[in-house]
């Protein structure tokens, strides 16, 4: 009997009484091939899906003021303007500042941030890796070196809940073990994912019995289990005992072949619920999120649109357009020819890289507020081609143009695409 049996059998009659009381927040409108169009339902609002949540590591977006913030996150449109409903925090830096006695003190986030809409927060797990020189674990949980002064702060699964209840989180993320994805032992990643389940079995305790327990908010687990098909299996056995509200693939986009990385979104897609929704952490290149939406994934998070903003790219239906660097083909154009944002209505290619070239902080902020309705321009176009029933035709579409052409699009988008039932042979 393997170790991950063992400690199944052992944890059996544990986990059953350790349900997570699972609320419905999710409603699958629509599918079209794998693809999914559904609506969250929460306390701040409804979320369509698919979405892409913007990183707002504080509350608000690196390098944006808020009536900057304001612009990046609503699509202009015929009637109303589209807002974003959703973005990410993080409970590691909103722990350290303000800290959980301000956050209290205010009632959450939304009392004292200008961010009205849903929240979600990260767990602080992921902290092992971005900050792997300053974090280290144990059972009881995470030991930082804090990033600010010479504290050593442990953050434990109760911890990672309470701050996140403090903060007054829509969707609340298990604390889990996070191991780099190339982590080469076998053993490493199998006691990494089952201290994961135990650590989701001290979060849903804490959900439950803390005094701030709310019924508005939603306790997401995460699936562990690195590349190995068998750990993933483990992981999501364990994880559809405990019942929680959503689900979260988690330990992806760390360097791994895209093959491994499609591979295993799609064993995780086709095993998990239909009426729970699905979030995969820390994707966000365009094609990524095209080609996860294909294979059955709602939900999206990255830094790289505003990071690679601040560094002077644009995304674009064409591709990426890098200021930072020499266009010799740089001209009055439209950034982009399908982007009606701020940033596009008053900048060409060759102001826009004047403007960075000039200030590269301004330029920035334009930059961000453009990738940022990119992104969500993107996820709303999905949506449509998957209520419309033609997800095949706009995912040909986009991957044509994003690559120039059909030929130039990578063997592993056309054979992901190709096993989730879409062949752009036939486009």
């Amino acid at each position: 009997m393997s170790k991950t049996d063992k400690e199944f059998a052992t944890n059996a009659s544990v986990s059953a009484s350790l349900e997570g009381d699972s609320q419905k927040i999710f409603r699958l409108r629509k599918r079209h091939f794998r693809a999914r169009c559904g609506i969250l339902e929460l306390k701040h609002g409804q979320v369509d899906t698919p979405v892409f949540m913007p990183v707002g590591t504080q509350g608000t977006l690196k390098g944006l003021i808020p009536q900057q913030m304001e612009n990046a996150l609503t699509l202009p449109s015929i009637g109303t303007a589209e807002k974003c409903r959703l973005i990410l925090g993080n409970t590691y830096h909103l722990g350290l500042r303000p800290g959980q006695a301000k956050l209290r003190k205010f009632n959450g986030l939304h009392s004292f941030s200008t961010w009205k809409s849903n929240l979600l927060t990260d767990s602080g797990g992921f902290q092992l890796v971005s900050l792997k020189k300053l974090a280290k674990v144990s059972e009881e949980g995470v030991i930082f070196s804090s990033s600010h002064d010479s504290r050593e702060l442990i953050l434990s699964p109760e911890d990672s809940i309470e701050i996140q209840q403090a903060i007054g989180s829509d969707i609340m993320m298990q604390l889990d073990d996070v191991l780099h994805i190339k982590t080469p032992s076998y053993e490493e990643m199998e006691d990494s994912m089952l201290r994961s389940i135990r650590w989701l079995d001290r979060c849903i305790q804490q959900w439950h019995s803390s005094l701030y327990s709310s019924n508005n908010q939603n306790l997401f687990a995460i699936i562990q289990g690195g590349n190995n098909a068998t750990l993933r299996l483990a992981s999501i056995q364990a994880v559809l005992q405990r019942d929680c509200p959503g689900h979260a693939i988690g330990g992806l986009s760390g360097g791994e072949e895209k093959e491994l990385f499609c591979d295993t979104v799609k064993l995780c897609t086709s095993l998990l619920p239909e009426n729970k929704p699905i979030y995969l952490m820390g994707v966000g290149y365009p094609v990524d999120v095209v080609v996860a939406i294909a294979l059955g994934v709602d939900m999206f998070d990255c830094v790289y649109p505003c990071r690679t903003a601040r560094f002077g790219t644009a995304l674009t239906a064409k591709g990426e357009i890098h200021f930072s660097k020499s266009l010799g083909t740089a001209d009055n154009s439209k950034i982009d020819d399908f982007c009606d944002c701020l940033t596009c209505s008053r900048y060409t290619k060759l102001s826009m890289l004047y403007a960075f070239r000039c200030d590269r902080r301004t330029g920035g902020q334009l930059l961000s507020i453009h990738n940022m309705s990119y992104m969500m321009r993107l996820t709303r176009n999905a949506r449509e081609a998957i209520l419309a029933e033609k997800f095949d035709v706009f995912v040909a579409e986009f991957m044509i143009n994003y690559f120039q052409s059909k030929e130039n699009i990578p063997p592993w988008v056309l054979m992901t695409l190709k096993n989730a039932g879409i062949d752009l042979s036939e486009f």
